[in-house]
Formats: structure tokens, C-alpha cells, sequence
């Protein structure tokens, strides 16, 4: 890791370039909430993604059941 240079703007510029911009708005709520509490939309980001994902499944894999696919 020694041998590693740094990045210049450039290359920093390179690497963000297409990301989505910050939510400032977000990130003060966010920053606001304790921490036990924080995490909770990320859990029903994941909750939600995994829903859809077992909704694929289940209509490429019809054979599965639902414990095959879970």
C-alpha cells in the first residue's frame, strides 16, 4: 500500500462523475436521528428490494416454493 499515489482532481473527477447528488436535505434528517434509528431506512430499502427480487423469482422459477426461493 506504501507504493500507492495519491489521486489527482482529475482522477477524483473521473470516478464521481455520474453519481447522483447529495440529498442535503436527507443527509440533516439523517444526522438529526439517533442512532438506533438511522438505520431503519435502510433496513425497508432492503426489505423492499428483496421483495422484488422474490416476486422475479417466483415468476421465472414458478416451480419453486416460496421456501426455495426465500
Amino acid at each position: 500500500m506504501a507504493d500507492r499515489k495519491p489521486l489527482t482532481s482529475e482522477e477524483i473527477a473521473a470516478i464521481v462523475d455520474g453519481f447522483d447528488p447529495i440529498d442535503w436535505v436527507q443527509s440533516d434528517l439523517l444526522a438529526k436521528m439517533p442512532p438506533e434509528r438511522r438505520f431503519i431506512p435502510g433496513l425497508i430499502a432492503e426489505e423492499f428490494a428483496m421483495a422484488a427480487l422474490r416476486g422475479t423469482f417466483c415468476n421465472k422459477f414458478p416451480e419453486l416454493s416460496m421456501s426455495e426461493i426465500i
